[in-house]
């Protein structure tokens, strides 16, 4: 089955945790603080897999999240950073938000692409000892690794595309100059997803060829085939529009190419305006007068006109040569920048706080940052509580709270953690 879009669920690895401990060995009655450091959490990574053509393995696993980095352990031992889950993906798979749908990454290339961040390993409470606080009993937790909602998309990285109206030619064409080997058969819509096929020129001369199916009328609106695989002409060079120059359809061909035009205009102005080479197929049960009518109405257009047969190979075999040369003179195939910008820490106010009073009396004071320094504080301890103290009075959340009214007593709730407010 040919599945070209997914959504899925991608969770990078948090990072470990410090460790809190005090160096014990014989004969030493007060060992320093020696908790190590965590690993950091595991990133998820995006390689494309010229294997692969499809993204069905996606509609079955939607969820991918990568290990977290191991704890921080005693004797100053860090942590073990946790490997990168890798997902494989067929080349030419863009990786968009699911929100915005801003282009986070193409893989195209072979360079891996890292699309979601492990979160950095906390610092052991060897890192919090100076002269005058000697046994830290609290570390700095891990960092939450990026959770991000993404969609798969696949555009087929092909140079030339065929396009036209079904049941032109467009799959027997492409299984003469190629070794592409599509089912052909005289009924509209034989071909249900994208074939592509390389066509050989010469001693290192080829190029990638695509019979893109189900373009008709309205096909950018979503009828037909044509809205599933319009995208797959996106990256496409050059574009072979195949025409039944004979009308053996009952269609007038001029007709058939300007209605395919539009189609291409509608889903994307850029896709219309990419060069084109038209194939009058069928050119061997058209008479002399429909192919000099045709041959007319395309090169007043500016556009190079080759009557072709699939059926008696007529006009195909110096067809590839004729597109290769062509190509030579066109830029490479498009490869998409990213557009998604992530949220800089940096820009944000590490210290930034937020505080609301709440349906039950409770200060509700919002700040991540101080959530990590509870979660890595043992409260019962006096410098572990000193410690943390300091950081509400240098952050400006005790006057923040003074000049709200706070009174003795009152409950202060920062995520799961509450007290007493106390002068």
């Amino acid at each position: 089955m040919f599945i070209d879009t997914a959504k899925i669920n991608i969770k990078a690895g948090n990072g470990g945790n410090g460790s809190v401990s005090f160096h014990r060995e014989k004969y030493v009655a007060a060992g320093g603080p020696d908790g190590g450091d965590g690993g950091r959490g595991g990133n998820v990574v995006f390689v494309a897999d010229s294997n692969l053509s499809t993204l069905m393995d996606f509609r079955y696993k939607r969820k991918y999240a990568a290990q977290n980095g191991e704890d921080g352990r005693a004797a100053r031992c860090s942590g073990k950073n946790a490997p990168d889950l890798i997902i494989r993906v067929p080349r030419g798979t863009l990786v968009r938000d699911a929100q915005s749908g801003l282009v986070i990454a193409d893989i195209s290339g072979d360079e891996p692409v890292v699309v979601a961040r492990g979160g950095r390993g906390g610092w052991g409470n060897v890192h919090f000892a100076t002269p005058t606080r000697q046994i830290p009993k609290f570390a700095k937790p891990g960092g939450k690794g990026e959770e991000l909602e993404v969609r798969l998309e696949l555009k087929l990285i092909a140079d030339v595309g065929l396009v036209g109206f079904p049941n032109v030619g467009k799959s027997t064409i492409i299984s003469v100059i190629s070794a592409a080997k599509p089912k052909i058969a005289n009924y509209h819509f034989t071909t249900l997803s994208p074939v592509l096929g390389v066509v050989r020129v010469g001693p290192e001369a080829s190029f990638v060829a695509a019979d893109i199916p189900g373009l008709i009328e309205g096909a950018a609106d979503g009828v037909g085939l044509g809205h599933d695989f319009l995208r797959h002409v996106d990256r496409c060079r050059l574009l072979l529009h195949v025409v039944d120059v004979s009308g053996s359809e009952g269609r007038d061909p001029k007709d058939d190419f300007e209605k395919i035009n539009t189609e291409l205009a509608n889903f994307s102005q850029e896709l219309s305006a990419r060069p084109q080479i038209v194939l009058g197929n069928k050119c061997d049960i058209a008479s002399p007068e429909q192919i000099a009518e045709f041959r007319a109405f395309i090169e007043e257009k500016g556009l190079v006109f080759l009557p072709v047969s699939a059926a008696t190979r007529q006009g195909l075999d110096k067809l590839p040569g004729v597109v290769y040369e062509r190509l030579q003179q066109l830029p490479p195939v498009t490869v998409y920048e990213p557009e998604y910008v992530r949220p800089d820490p940096a820009l944000k106010d590490p210290r930034a706080f937020e505080i609301a009073r709440a349906d039950d009396g409770a200060w509700d004071i919002d700040a991540p940052w101080l959530e990590n320094i509870l979660e890595g504080s043992d409260v019962s301890d006096y410098e572990s509580l000193q410690y943390f103290q300091r950081q509400l009075m240098d952050s400006g959340v005790i006057d923040r709270l003074v000049e709200m009214g706070v009174q003795e007593n009152d409950t202060i709730r920062i995520g799961e953690f509450e007290f007493d407010y106390v002068f």
